[in-house]
């Protein structure tokens, strides 16, 4: 019986946590999942400073439910790694996809269209 309760609180806090996940994406612009020492995280969060971008970085490795938050993520994406990287709602992917959009000139658009980056007056 006590076996049954303890995965019944697991896949509650499961829920509650991909939840929050969801919440966070939803109701900010652009959100880097990521981890304070990862260097892929780093270099993705310098390129979004660097266009000027506004994110919510959320620092899986000094969150209480960091861990729980990644494998919610992973059931959610199907990408166990951080950096992992939402625009406007829709997933992007990691390090190499958030860089290779930006080198095909696509991320600054995306970044546009999700009101992360002030349009360019004409």
């Amino acid at each position: 019986m006590a076996v049954n309760k303890a995965k019944e609180v697991v896949s509650t806090n499961s829920v509650v946590v991909s939840d929050k996940a969801k919440e966070l994406v939803s109701t900010n612009s652009v959100v880097v999942f990521s981890k304070t020492y990862c260097p892929f995280c780093v270099s993705v969060k310098q390129l979004l400073d660097q266009l000027g971008a506004k994110y919510k970085a959320v620092e899986l490795d000094t969150e209480k439910d960091g861990a729980d938050m990644q494998s919610a993520l992973f059931e959610w994406t199907g990408q166990r790694t951080v950096p992992n990287v939402f625009i406007g709602g829709n997933h992007i992917g990691g390090c190499d996809s958030t860089k290779a959009l930006h080198n095909e000139g696509k991320l600054v658009p995306l970044l546009t269209d999700a009101g992360a980056v002030a349009q360019a007056s004409a």
